[in-house]
């Protein structure tokens, strides 16, 4: 393997603190075929027990350095293919650790196209111009020595002249990097309204920036993001400003060396240069990477949301009852076993059709017994309301019913986004093909409440609504961040191999959704797995396949009492070797003796006795101790309630605890039971300084909050989570 060059290595070891020695164990791991998941779970002693995050940035760095030395590569020749590739252009151009600094060294010696300074030079005016930069007497004089049929004036052949100037001066690389250095420090990124456009924001969505203006050094990411957008929909006129007369003034003083009547001509060459060649571009690039940091951070900000909302604990052997609410349509409604399987499916109508018609009793009537049949018939435990059109007044008769049959439910309102995507997708019709839509949705609220890793995976990522302006980054970037993060978690918490789905499957490291689909197959052709070993016998899966996957691949009740802990088969001699030395078996596992004793045992002897490095030792361990240990179960569980609270009812200072439905760079949204999620702004998280929200609150997480505004006519909530004095 051709490593990336070690300078980049030694950069990206000084910025992360990774050894070199890490990174290149990483990158050969890498190159064997190994996926992130495999290499962060079980070669830990060769890495140092690097995490997932930290392969993958290795990853993404070793990618960016291939394509780096290679622009390089192809760089140095072309400049050196005109005879123009001095020491000193190629030591400064394999120094570059970014692409757009070895553009900058390039754009000199780049063909060009047809520019005003290229015209002048094919006029013949490239003389006349070094004659201006030396300095000469007479110019005028000189200039009439190349008039001709093109060239009809002195003017316009001193003006040709100047172009040939200004475009050498914005050439110029250390020029373009003092400029762009310049507008990093004391640029500001301005915003006006464009006024033709007004009345296309007719919310006033973009009200504060209409006469707007930042330092390009302290402007947050979000805002970035919604400049950007309301420049996209012609509402904003969006531009850097810049200290004109310090970039002029350095300009002017490092490039003229003439004292004589010659200094006038390069100074307007200067400034045309700088206004016409310089300016744009170098704009562009600034607000190139300001765009490119911000959607970094939305792309971060979704992934994290993400994560933390597939690492939702499951609501184990719970019977659920999922509610789609609707009006018109009515509000479907779907009994779930603890496994997930439909029991039954129904619909009610205990809402009005349209906003101000009275619902009719019979109607009612008919959904109260609809439910508290299901509830009773299939022993419901929870009731899972979707949180979209008509949550809230679903809310309400379920709470009312709840307490006016004595049922022993409670509900949860469920987070539904891309619930409807999913159900109208062709993997729910495969699924449920006799289903409706909304009966579908049901469905999948309902499972989401019970297992919410192994339902969300259907939706894509970018669907389920966790994030923000997550329309406005790069797609491909945003959809590799959210796939690395689902694939992460799924093999964090691993997967029961003869019931998972073929969308859960696919993200287990190793397999393709072409081999999760012959694992399904094989499944219902041949029944349950009994042990790990069967499962070689899928089509398509090979060695490196089975190899990178049966670690994460559970077998519940199996053959194989090991194949239900995250303990790799490669360990399973010596795993039997640990659980022989102290006096226990297989069928020990998870028992209070099993416990106290490795708790009690000398673990460098049991090192030595079976030959497992560190890392593999303890892992062994601790799934001996623990082997159906859950990594979702550190995450809170959901406010389980049996009431309703109206907008109306909330008073400010009034204590309520809520669950955070979205973190973004301004705050976090906590649901607490009335129509509207409130805002937490993230100079009420805490008292302490808050760098990000993230910092203090996630996804999934139930928090005590205080109110501290109520705006009914807007239907807005504001929060804190500073406890009143």
């Amino acid at each position: 393997m051709e490593h990336i060059n070690e300078q980049l290595i030694q950069v990206i070891s000084k910025e992360h603190g990774i050894s070199i020695k890490q990174i290149n164990t990483v990158l050969e791991l890498l190159e064997e075929g190994n996926t992130v998941p495999f290499i962060a779970r079980y070669r830990k002693e060769q890495t140092g027990a690097l995490d997932e995050e930290q392969i993958r940035l290795i990853s993404k760095e070793y990618e960016y350095g291939q394509n780096l030395k290679k622009r390089k590569d192809d760089v140095l020749r072309l400049i050196d293919e005109k005879g123009m590739l001095t020491p000193e252009l190629k030591a400064d151009i394999e120094k570059c650790t970014k692409l757009t600094e070895v553009e900058d060294l390039y754009r000199p010696f780049k063909e060009k196209k047809k520019t005003r300074a290229t015209e002048a030079k094919r006029k013949g005016l490239e003389p006349l111009a070094k004659s201006i930069l030396n300095d000469e007497a007479n110019l005028l004089v000189l200039a009439e020595q190349y008039l001709n049929e093109e060239v009809t004036s002195v003017e316009e052949a001193i003006q040709g002249a100047k172009d040939i100037i200004a475009e050498e001066v914005s050439d110029q690389p250390k020029y373009r990097k003092f400029i762009k250095n310049q507008i990093r420090k004391d640029g500001k990124l301005t915003a006006s309204v464009v006024k033709k456009n007004m009345e296309k924001d007719e919310k006033g969505v973009y009200e504060q920036y209409y006469a707007y203006e930042e330092p390009v050094s302290s402007i947050v990411p979000h805002r970035v993001l919604a400049l950007n957008r309301g420049e996209s929909e012609k509402i904003l006129k969006v531009s850097i400003t810049e200290n004109y007369d310090d970039i002029i003034f350095f300009l002017k003083q490092d490039y003229i060396k003439q004292q004589g009547e010659a200094k006038q001509y390069v100074e307007e060459a200067i400034e045309d240069g700088y206004k016409r060649l310089i300016k744009g571009s170098v704009e562009r690039e600034i607000r190139s990477e300001l765009k490119e940091q911000a959607e970094e951070q939305a792309i971060n900000v979704f992934g994290e949301n993400l994560n933390n909302l597939l690492l939702q604990p499951p609501m184990k052997n719970k019977i659920v009852l999922g509610v789609d609410p609707a009006y018109r349509t009515g509000c479907k409604l779907s009994a779930l076993d603890s496994t997930g399987k439909v029991l039954e499916i129904g619909v009610i109508y205990p809402h009005q059709k349209f906003p101000g018609e009275k619902v009719r009793p019979e109607r009612l009537e008919s959904a109260k017994a609809l439910v508290t049949k299901m509830v009773s018939k299939y022993k419901v435990d929870l009731i899972a309301i979707g949180n979209g059109t008509a949550s809230r007044e679903t809310e309400s008769f379920i709470a009312d019913l709840i307490t006016e049959m004595n049922l022993p439910s409670k509900y949860v309102i469920v987070n539904e986004a891309g619930a409807s995507v999913y159900s109208a997708s062709d993997n729910a019709r495969k699924e449920f093909p006799d289903y409706e839509v909304e009966e579908r949705s049901a469905v999948s609220i309902g499972r989401r409440l019970q297992d919410p890793l192994s339902e969300l995976v259907k939706i894509d990522p970018k669907s389920i609504g966790v994030g923000q302006y997550q329309h406005d980054v790069t797609q491909k970037r945003l959809n590799e961040q959210l796939n690395f993060v689902v694939e992460t978690a799924v093999n964090r918490v691993g997967v029961n191999i003869n019931t998972a789905s073929q969308e859960l499957l696919q993200y287990v490291s190793g397999l393709s959704s072409t081999v999760a689909g012959n694992i399904v197959k094989y499944r219902d052709e041949f029944g349950k797995f009994l042990n790990r070993k069967t499962i070689k016998k899928v089509s398509k899966l090979g060695p490196k396949a089975f190899e990178q996957s049966v670690g994460f691949l559970r077998i519940l009740e199996g053959k194989e009492p090991l194949d239900s802990t995250s303990i790799h088969p490669e360990s399973y001699e010596a795993t039997e070797a640990i659980l022989s030395s102290l006096g226990l078996s297989k069928s020990d596992l998870g028992t209070d003796e099993l416990k106290a004793k490795i708790e009690s045992t000398d673990r460098a002897e049991l090192q030595a006795k079976t030959g497992l490095d560190e890392y593999t030792l303890n892992d062994v361990l601790d799934a001996l101790i623990a082997p159906g240990r859950d990594p979702r179960d550190e995450f809170d569980a959901p406010v389980l309630k049996q009431g309703v609270l109206k907008l109306e009812d909330v008073r400010e200072g009034m204590e309520l605890t809520g669950t955070v439905r979205n973190v973004v760079d301004f705050g976090a949204f906590v649901d607490c039971g009335v129509k509207e999620d409130g805002l937490v702004h993230i100079s009420k998280l805490s008292n302490k300084f808050v760098k990000h929200p993230m910092d203090v609150v996630s996804v999934g997480q139930v928090v005590k909050v205080w109110v501290i505004g109520v705006d009914l006519k807007k239907g807005r909530l504001s929060l804190s989570m500073i406890e009143p004095k």
